[in-house]
């Protein structure tokens, strides 16, 4: 049985999150599922045991799916676990599977990592989207995995190592000092992950702390780094390439804001997704801004929708150089 917990939204968070769900009754289902715990999805780490294995190692002591067809590495633990159960298991232990949220697994399969890509991971730790990156890559190519802080590289390294990833190098840079230097070198990238630091709106369900944390100041602080992320991001990469970009908040001055930030200013198209979950469209229009109506290509998950935490993801395509 899921967990349940006692928070309060803050009226401000109240109010904006009734303006993006206008129906009373689908902001009661969003009210109500954010104070229940999230369920316990995993990720089979294709690494080190195929799927099928997995599946049979885990269903001698627990009940497992594979929710999604054509996503067989997408597993959910049915029953009912006792605490740090998932994380201390054997299977885990031994990198076999990721304990991740099945909305933070989405940008990744966005971003449709291949064979022999070169890829940057800008903002790595802890690793999740990074093995998974890795994963999809079956250990060939260069994944370039990124983070500022020795605490999160350590874990990050850690997580790698577990996973048995051997074609990541790891960086310790802040995001836009790093892309200046590597801009310098004419380095281009056929893919780019930008799974930007955010307010946290999306994560209420596994960390109720945010009810808490929440600030309308901060989610506009961050809407200003994000845009400059991305500005350095965006010339690092090479013409026909792809960026992702994407966040764990319903903030839309962290999402379309970005996106039409984007489309105003480098020569880039939106690219239509397809994922395992139910996206809502991005929105055109908040408060006194108006977005690109492009950004209704964008994918935003909402945790009623899907029984999941809440998301973003959008995906861009670089048409040309960048002067």
């Amino acid at each position: 049985m899921s967990r349940t917990f006692k928070y309060e939204m803050k009226p401000l968070f109240e109010e904006r999150m009734r303006k993006l769900m206008p129906l009373e009754e689908d902001f009661q289902k969003f009210s109500a599922i954010v104070h229940i715990g999230p369920r316990n999805f995993i990720r089979c780490n294709n690494l080190k045991i195929s799927p099928k294995e997995l599946i049979e190692k885990l269903r001698k002591k627990w009940e497992v799916s594979q929710p999604f067809q054509g996503y067989e590495e997408i597993m959910l633990i049915e029953s009912e676990l006792k605490p740090g159960e998932l994380g201390n298991s054997l299977e885990h232990v031994l990198g076999y599977y990721y304990v991740q949220e099945i909305s933070s697994m989405l940008s990744v399969l966005a971003l449709n990592p291949e064979p022999e890509d070169l890829i940057l991971d800008l903002c790595a730790s802890p690793g999740s989207k990074t093995t998974q990156i890795a994963a999809r890559m079956q250990n060939t190519g260069t994944l370039i995995a990124n983070d500022l802080k020795m605490d999160r590289i350590k874990i990050l390294s850690s997580n790698l190592e577990k996973a048995g990833v051997t074609n990541a190098i790891i960086t310790r840079n802040d995001a836009i000092s790093f892309c200046l230097r590597l801009l310098k070198t004419n380095f281009k990238f056929d893919k780019i992950l930008l799974d930007a630091p955010c307010s946290g709106e999306g994560t209420l369900r596994s960390s109720p702390k945010t009810f808490n944390m929440w600030n309308h100041k901060v989610v506009n602080n961050l809407s200003r780094l994000q845009k400059k992320f991305f500005a350095n991001a965006i010339k690092l990469l090479k013409v026909g390439g792809t960026i992702v970009y994407s966040t764990c908040t319903h903030a839309p001055e962290e999402n379309e804001a970005i996106v039409d930030f984007a489309l105003r200013n480098f020569p880039v198209k939106v690219e239509t997704i397809s994922l395992p979950l139910k996206c809502r469209p991005g929105i055109t229009e908040w408060k006194n801004e108006t977005y690109n109506q492009e950004v209704t290509k964008c994918c935003r998950i909402y945790p009623q929708d899907n029984d999941s935490e809440g998301f973003f993801v959008s995906k861009l395509t670089l048409l040309g150089e960048i002067k």
